[in-house]
């Protein structure tokens, strides 16, 4: 049994950097995770608009695959709104959930254009969630107005293939209490490897932990400042955090898992390791390898 505070917390962006998993490795993979005593873990699997071309070679339209077969689908658009038609088009041809559409604000653009563009384009699909990725420019607080007024969820980047793409603590939390001081519920990308905040050994990277973040959120909701968020993110003891998380009761999982929804991870492999390590999952045999 999966505990709420985890559930479907973890995007499958097993194609994305670092990890590059081939589609074709991807998508079998993904199932047999949704099959893991884990599994309850493991939200859509993330992919972008141009893998629909090779999705129909893996997939048959006419299957018609039962609850656990059917893929869901969280669909990036880095080049919206042009791409946005033909997407929606293709993937309902699939025997898929589109769970979801990511979109890429393009730089340079004003916010209050790109919103009523997308608001145009997205009239067809009511029923799919849209998160927009909230640019690390002085277009922050207009993108965050504008998810909050168009009911769009926002996407926040915390980490990438370089130093320059983690944002530090003060910039993260201030991200964060915008988000819930706004009502916007949000998803992170990149970067966030294991539960705690950590230094890759690898790179050197200062890499956030996402069990800091949902922390953070809650500390948000209780009205704590921007500084005592940022204290959150920056705690690197294992121990002081599994044992906040545990602590959180129910209104709190709840309250946190409302804002928080989910963040990607090309590895599902490593936050299931996490949690079990500090004891607040347990999925007996079956951790992936």
């Amino acid at each position: 049994m999966i505990p709420a505070l985890f559930a479907r917390l973890c995007d499958d962006a097993a194609v994305f950097p670092p990890g590059r998993m081939p589609l074709r490795d991807a998508v079998p993979a993904h199932l047999r995770h949704r099959k893991a005593r884990y599994g309850g873990l493991v939200g859509p699997l993330v992919v972008p608009a141009d893998a629909l071309s090779e999705l129909r070679t893996l997939l048959d339209p006419a299957d018609r695959l039962d609850h656990a077969e059917r893929l869901d689908l969280a669909v990036t658009l880095p080049a919206w709104p042009r791409l946005v038609p033909s997407v929606l088009a293709g993937f309902a041809a699939l025997p898929v959930r589109l769970d979801a559409l990511e979109v890429a604000m393009p730089e340079a653009y004003e916010t209050v254009k790109v919103f009523a563009a997308l608001e145009r384009t997205l009239d067809a699909c009511p029923n799919t969630a849209v998160f927009v990725e909230i640019p690390r420019d002085d277009r922050v607080g207009d993108s965050i107005a504008e998810c909050a007024r168009h009911g769009y969820r926002a996407k926040l980047r915390t980490g990438g293939m370089s130093a320059d793409l983690y944002p530090g603590e003060a910039e993260l939390a201030g991200r964060i209490t915008a988000l819930v001081d706004a009502g916007v519920p949000f998803k992170a990308t990149a970067g966030l490897h294991h539960g705690v905040r950590n230094t890759d050994l690898a790179t050197g990277f200062e890499q956030h932990g996402f069990l800091n973040l949902l922390l953070a959120v809650d500390a948000a909701l209780r009205g704590a400042g921007a500084q005592a968020l940022a204290t959150v993110l920056a705690e690197r003891d294992a121990g002081t955090i599994a044992r906040r998380i545990a602590g959180l009761d129910g209104d709190a999982v709840a309250a946190v898992r409302a804002r928080f929804l989910s963040f990607g991870t090309c590895s599902i492999r490593e936050p299931v390791e996490d949690l079990v390590e500090l004891g607040l999952v347990r999925v007996g045999a079956g951790v992936p390898r």
